[in-house]
Order: structure tokens, then sequence, then C-alpha cells
């Protein structure tokens, strides 16, 4: 029960948290899959307005009925944004699919883009969304959790489906057992670049995060069977999307509860 020690408004009510209607059908498929329809019902595309159209920027998670977990680096003070949940197809219109504009924006004040450090950012939707069958958010994991090595977690998004590929139109599902810290801080791995703070999965030289992937879910499975965000897609190898001993790395949840219930509470960080 330790990953509901938040605040009240990361609470999911009637609905609970991390337990969607349609369970995702979870395979070992090389390179990714199309994800069951709304088996991921937390995920969410980020939205900018351009040229009078709206595209899709990053991924994001649904944490309760008012907020949203992406990533720092997908945000862009001149832009502005929405929220699509309760999507499966990007470029159709989907009955149960919402867009909501995004509120209050917070980035972490301790985001570096230099070197990629503290890459979380919490969105705050506009008006609170409604929960359904289609739409639904994602349990938070133990403030300080670590996960063990080859834990099998899966990355979801709407990423390019291969270097230089085309953005995918239906949500994508992975595979990608965690690796590691000592392993993925190895010289001939991530090195310094990667910290405590982050969880790299993947690397096997076959799948990983691509770009669109960014600010999207690691979902892993808890014991009780329910699905927790234990990273945010931040950075991966800019030679490909899945080169060998460069897994994706993540910003690790667990390490910013604190801060999440700090914004979540309004009071200044």
């Amino acid at each position: 029960m330790m990953k509901f020690v938040v605040l009240a408004v990361f609470v999911a009510g009637a609905y609970g948290c991390g337990l969607p209607t349609f369970p995702p059908i979870l395979t070992r498929v090389v390179g990714g899959e199309d994800a069951r329809p709304h088996s991921w019902p937390w995920q969410i595309s980020l939205q900018y307005l351009n040229n009078g159209e709206w595209r899709h920027t990053c991924g994001g998670t649904l944490i309760s009925s008012e907020w949203v977990l992406t990533a720092a680096h997908c945000i862009n003070n001149r832009n502005t944004y929405r929220v699509a949940l309760g999507k499966q197809n990007l470029v159709e219109e989907e009955p149960g699919s919402v867009n909501i504009a995004a509120g209050k924006i917070v980035v972490n004040e301790k985001w570096n883009p230099l070197f990629i450090r503290n890459d979380i950012a919490l969105v705050k939707l506009e008006t609170p969304v409604t929960f359904t069958d289609d739409i639904k958010p994602a349990c938070l994991p133990e403030a300080d959790g670590i996960l063990p090595n080859e834990t099998p977690c899966y990355i979801t998004g709407w990423g390019r489906l291969y270097t230089g590929g085309p953005i995918a139109d239906i949500l994508q599902q992975a595979l990608l057992p965690v690796v590691s810290y000592e392993i993925c801080s190895q010289p001939d791995w991530w090195g310094s670049q990667v910290t405590n703070n982050m969880v790299c999965a993947g690397g096997d030289g076959v799948v990983s995060g691509c770009n669109g992937d960014s600010g999207g879910p690691l979902n892993c499975r808890s014991a009780d069977g329910s699905w927790a965000v234990h990273g945010i897609v931040s950075f991966g190898s800019g030679l490909s999307c899945n080169y060998p001993k460069k897994p994706t790395v993540f910003t690790r949840v667990s390490a910013y509860i604190d801060w999440m219930n700090t914004v979540s509470s309004g009071t200044p960080p």
C-alpha cells in the first residue's frame, strides 16, 4: 500500500489506479507492436498548436483527474498545449477520446537541459477529466523505490517506428527489461551520463524508445496486479533508436514523489 502514500489529488477514486478495463496483451514481439485499444488508459498525447493544427510532440501519463506527468524537455514556453486522452489512433476521430487544454505547467526547477538532469514536468488540465473505461490514471510507485535488474516493464507511445522512420499512428507497446544503475553506468554503457535519479531499460539493440516517445511512461506491474509509472522517457542514443548498450533512459518517478506532492498542493517548490 506504500504507493498510495501521496496526496489525495493523485487518488483515482472509484475507478482505482493502474487497472485497465481492457488489460494489455503482453508479448515479447521484437521491435514492439500495436497495443490493444485502451489497454494503457493513462497514456496521453501531448500536442502543440502549429499553424492552426494540433501536432503530437510527446507522450505523458495521467496520474489523477487533473494532472499529467511528462518530461521537462517536452515543454517550450512559447507553445500552446493540449492533452489528448483516451486515444489509440492519433489520426482518427475516436469515440470516448477527449482533448483538454493544458492549464498550469510546472517544469522541475532543477531541470538542466545541458546534462539532461531532473527531466520531469507536471501539466495541470484546464478542466478535470472524467474517468471512463478508456481514460484512467496510472498508479505512482513507492517513494524512492528502486526496480531490480531485469524487471519486466513496458514502454508505450506513438514514437517513430524505427530510426528515421515515421511517427506511429497507433499506440505502440514494447517490453523493456530494466537495466540496473550498476550496469547502465558502466563506461561502455551510459557511464556518467546516467544518475541514480534515472532508470535504464532495454539496451539489447533490438527495441527501445524513439523520437516521439519522450515524456511517456515506463509501465511496471506491481505485486497487486496494478500498473505504476516508474519512468518518464528522457533520452536515448543519438546514433540509433535501438543501439546496443544504450538503453532508453527514463526519469525515475519514485525520486520525485515529494516534488510532485509539493506542486500539486500549490506550495512553492
